[in-house]
């Protein structure tokens, strides 16, 4: 076990004021940042939130087992160490996560993958690419993180994890004997100093579309949030002989800042020739995607189970990677891509034997319902039939943009319950009507507002007819909904499988329980 006092007095050096009761001998365990969740043996970081503040909880922490403390405000009496931190205590957090488990992504090849939408894919693609290859490689998504053989869950809805958890997969990545991570960086993980003492090596972003200005204020603080990605790439010399890299999307908005933002090799992809990797000749069914990919020298056809146009651009994003970052061979990527699984609750079919299309999509921003919808309307020759929500506590302005781009797009939307949280879900489906209105829908026969999220799929359900297709869009993956302060089960891809058992009157799951379904 570490010696407190080197933990501290070292790594947090340059942030020290003054330590309390630091004997020599005081060992720690782990790293705590929830007294709740305090085991005995941890130090106990005391963090400032936007609703909390952890110095409340320092008696109780220390009385759970925490052997230290380390906070910005001067603490009560204690019987355990303390050192008080000035500045950002996220960053202290960090920097000490990164000390205890010895600075593991110094050892490893660290690929990090941001934007709005499409990261979570991408992350996926880069990953078996990788593994394709015969790298030894792990991955961190928003998901789940795979360490060799083992698959670890990092919590009920999206976001990166936080520092200590990031540095302790990564120490157990190490150890594990691998050489490389793929690991998806969300704005809120960079903004919080979550990714703070990574090395990154190659980085890239998907997209940067209209997402989480309740956090970030406005688009400019969101697309400088992302920014930080990049300009972690010039902060390490080079390592493992790889050269720092960003891979930018030239047909997306952030293009123009974010190349002025990192001193890193770049390279861009587009589905226009103007970029270093590009595509052309893009045909795609309900069951595959084709394009050409061209590119520093290259031209080379490209075929794989994912489907959506929007899907080429994810798929450039890992090949610029792969294929120029660290030099990949063509084939390899090829293959990737062609034996690549679908992403958990990515434009994920569900097949009860009915015939219409179902499918579960994570599409929960104005610029993903949009491309989920598009890439929907061109799988049916029937109604487009669209089920989705708005979370509550979140973005109160894309709630009122995705209905009012549904309703341009889909033939019939219902528009229900998604993680109200302690937000009034009746005032959250007023908000989305409204959108709904302004781009042109009538309520009762373009679209309708439904509390109960299951009875809102089994409606979608019941109106489909041969070659129509139901999308339920906004939670894909995740295992729960939040009403409340309490997460209740809830998968979408259970709750359709049993509506289209209902529906066709045969075996199936039940319905999942929500306070708001009836009975």
């Amino acid at each position: 076990m570490p010696e407190i006092k080197k933990q501290l007095l070292s790594c947090l050096e340059d942030m020290r004021d003054w330590v309390l009761n630091v004997p020599q001998d005081t060992e720690i365990s782990g790293i705590a940042w929830d007294s709740r969740k305090i085991k005995p043996g941890d130090v106990f970081f005391a963090l400032v939130g936007e609703s909390f503040d952890g110095h409340q909880f320092v008696t109780t922490a220390v009385e759970r087992g925490a052997v230290a403390v380390i906070g910005t405000r001067q603490p009560a009496p204690l019987k355990v160490p303390y050192v008080q931190i000035r500045g950002d205590d996220r960053v202290g957090l960090a920097k000490f996560a990164a000390a205890f488990y010895d600075h593991p992504s110094k050892d490893l090849v660290v690929i990090g993958i941001t934007g709005t939408d499409g990261k979570t894919t991408t992350t996926n693609l880069v990953y078996h690419i990788l593994k394709t290859a015969g790298f030894p490689v792990g991955m961190i998504s928003t998901v789940n993180a795979v360490v060799g053989e083992k698959t670890l869950d990092t919590g009920f809805h999206v976001t990166t994890p936080e520092s200590p958890d990031i540095q302790r997969y990564l120490r157990m990545m190490v150890e594990a004997g691998l050489t490389h991570v793929v690991l998806e960086t969300t704005s809120h993980g960079l903004a919080q100093k979550r990714v703070e003492e990574v090395d990154f090596d190659l980085a890239a972003v998907t997209n940067v579309t209209h997402e989480h200005l309740d956090y970030h204020g406005n688009y400019q603080g969101y697309l400088e949030a992302k920014s930080l990605l990049f300009k972690a790439l010039s902060r390490e010399e080079q390592k493992h002989g790889i050269e720092k890299l960003a891979v930018l999307n030239r047909d997306d908005e952030s293009y123009a800042y974010l190349s002025e933002h990192t001193r890193a090799k770049q390279i861009s992809y587009s589905l226009s020739n103007e970029a270093d990797i590009w595509a052309d000749n893009i045909m795609y069914t309900s069951n595959e995607l084709n394009f050409t990919c061209r590119g520093a020298g290259k031209s080379f056809p490209i075929q794989t189970s994912l489907i959506g146009r929007y899907n080429v651009h994810n798929c450039l994003a890992a090949t610029g990677l792969t294929l120029l970052g660290l030099n990949i061979p063509v084939e390899v990527v090829q293959e990737a891509l062609r034996t690549v699984e679908t992403v958990p609750g990515r434009m994920e079919q569900v097949d009860m034997g009915q015939d219409f299309l179902a499918i579960v999509d994570f599409a929960h921003t104005p610029n993903a319902i949009r491309q989920a919808l598009l890439a929907a309307r061109e799988l049916t020759y029937g109604k487009l039939i669209a089920v989705f929500g708005s979370a509550g506590l979140r973005d109160v302005e894309k709630r009122k943009l995705m209905p009012e781009i549904a309703v341009e797009i889909a033939d019939l939307t219902i528009l229900t319950a998604e993680d109200p949280r302690t937000e009034s879900l009746d005032s959250i489906l007023s908000d989305m009507a409204e959108g709904a209105v302004k781009g042109g829908g009538k309520e009762g026969k373009d679209f309708w507002l439904e509390p109960d999220r299951g009875t809102a799929i089994r409606k979608a359900v019941n109106q489909a007819r041969t070659g129509d297709l139901v999308i339920v869009c906004g939670k894909g993956h995740e295992q729960s909904m939040c009403f409340g302060h309490n997460e209740y089960p809830w998968d979408d891809r259970i709750a359709l499988q049993a509506a289209l058992a209902e529906h066709l009157s045969k075996p199936g799951p039940q319905m999942p329980i929500l306070p708001t379904s009836p009975g």
